[in-house]
């Protein structure tokens, strides 16, 4: 089986501006994923589409033309999303949102039977992006909800901290906000000079079991497209997946058009899950 999986933040629900003026985007942002031609959609600040009887989790039902999980608690009403192509995975099996209250925007672990020995667990996740430590302590969580129901495990979201790898493309700064640099770079007094990414976030995902899908290809293909910025200064947003499914990953691309949609670039990444690793089907305990 062949999966299309897409990231994407709305920003401010793709509903509002920054400043909270009305500002419908979906429009846009809907066609954007259309393109993609998605079998499973990870959204993160759908804020406001639970407002009015889920009028707007209603009108993506509708616009994309997919199912939904339920909206996941959310301690701040940040939630991601997730959307699913019914007539590729089936009806969900699990849906878990048990320690979501442990993060700030909430999270849950949806459940397909895709014909592994086990069900693929799927996490929309949107990391904190205040305070480093809780990040880290979010991604470790998030990591070992996800491996709850076995071994074949994907999280996509906004991770809002650098990619793990040391030879990952350094920020731009000059496009970083003093509140952003406080958060995504080490105490220069820790580091020892100025400026220093913080990868401790992810670094934490990798440590856990989990593969960065563009990295994985750039080291097959050293292509440097497939590292380009995602967010306004860096590659925040990204797919992982269990070590198992990582020879699944078979293409990874950004989303671009229709320009002004969001401020984050969407992320398409397709898995042949044919190509998974079923030799070591463990049990969680």
């Amino acid at each position: 089986m062949e999966l299309t999986v897409v990231v994407q933040n709305l920003g401010v629900g793709g509903l509002r501006s920054v400043v909270g003026e009305t500002e419908d985007r979906w429009p846009a942002l809907a066609d954007r994923i259309r393109a993609a031609r998605p079998d499973l959609v990870l959204l993160q600040e759908a804020y406001g589409w639970a407002e009015f009887g889920h009028r707007q989790l209603a009108r993506a039902i509708t616009d994309l033309n997919l199912q939904a999980l339920p909206i996941p608690p959310s301690r701040s009403g940040i939630v991601p999303v997730l959307l699913y192509r019914r007539e590729k995975l089936g009806r969900w099996t699990a849906w878990d949102t048990g320690f979501a209250g442990e993060t700030l925007h909430g999270f849950g672990v949806a459940c397909f039977d895709v014909g592994l020995p086990a069900p693929l667990s799927v996490v929309s996740c949107h990391l904190d992006p205040f305070v480093v430590d809780k990040a880290r302590a979010e991604a470790k969580l998030i990591a070992t909800r996800a491996y709850r129901y076995g071994p074949y495990a994907l999280v996509g979201g906004d991770l809002n901290y650098p990619p793990a790898h040391p030879d990952s493309p350094p920020p731009d700064y000059t496009a970083m906000r003093p509140y952003n640099i406080a958060a995504r770079t080490r105490l220069p007094s820790e580091a020892g000079a100025p400026l220093v990414p913080d990868r401790r976030v992810t670094e934490m995902l990798s440590y856990s079991g989990f593969v960065d899908a563009a990295w994985h290809l750039y080291k097959q293909h050293a292509d440097t497209r497939l590292l380009a910025t995602t967010g306004t200064d860096d590659r925040i947003d990204a797919v992982w997946t269990s070590r198992p499914l990582a020879p699944c990953i078979a293409d990874y691309r950004l989303l671009h058009e229709p320009p002004g949609s969001s401020d984050h670039h969407g992320v398409a990444v397709q898995l042949d899950l044919a190509r998974a690793d079923t030799s070591d089907t463990w049990d969680y305990r």
